[in-house]
């Protein structure tokens, strides 16, 4: 689409000068939202470009409405087993860090489907597809809703 891409949790990590989980382990995940949606906000105001939130952005009634409201947002949904199969190693992931990360992304699935699909514009089964084939069925998707221009 050649937009500028950032990554939410990069763009925080920059400006904090420590990872998220560091960050998390110090000053609270209540904290860690309060910077998150300030970045959200800020992001969201900037010129197009393509931002992939973390997975907690949704927490926040302004980071649903701010998305929602200011660009196209898609859900890549994920069910919790292919979720866990992809992030078992993953030691970055503050929430993960439990006796059982299974458990911990149903219970998150739980409760952030919901706010997912409402912010989403284009819910996304993600499966388990080829990263071309996911950004074609998007990009398909956008073509379809007249958001961007259809490509010969």
């Amino acid at each position: 689409m050649q937009l500028p891409f950032i990554d939410s949790d990069h763009w925080i990590e920059e400006r904090l000068g420590c990872s998220i989980r560091e960050y998390f382990e110090r000053e609270g995940e209540a904290s860690f939202r309060d910077i998150e949606a300030q970045a959200i906000d800020e992001l969201t105001q900037g010129p197009p470009g393509i931002l992939s939130t973390g997975g907690g952005t949704v927490l926040r009634p302004e980071n649903r409405t701010n998305l929602r409201a200011r660009g196209k947002v898609v859900y890549l949904k994920s069910s919790p087993d292919e979720l866990f199969r992809r992030l078992r190693h993953d030691t970055q992931r503050p929430l993960l860090q439990v006796a059982d990360p299974l458990q911990r992304l149903r219970d998150l699935y739980t409760v952030r489907d919901p706010l997912y699909r409402q912010t989403a514009h284009f819910v996304i089964e993600t499966g388990r597809p080829s990263v071309a084939s996911l950004v074609n069925m998007i990009l398909m998707q956008l073509e379809l809703s007249g958001d961007i221009p259809q490509v010969n």
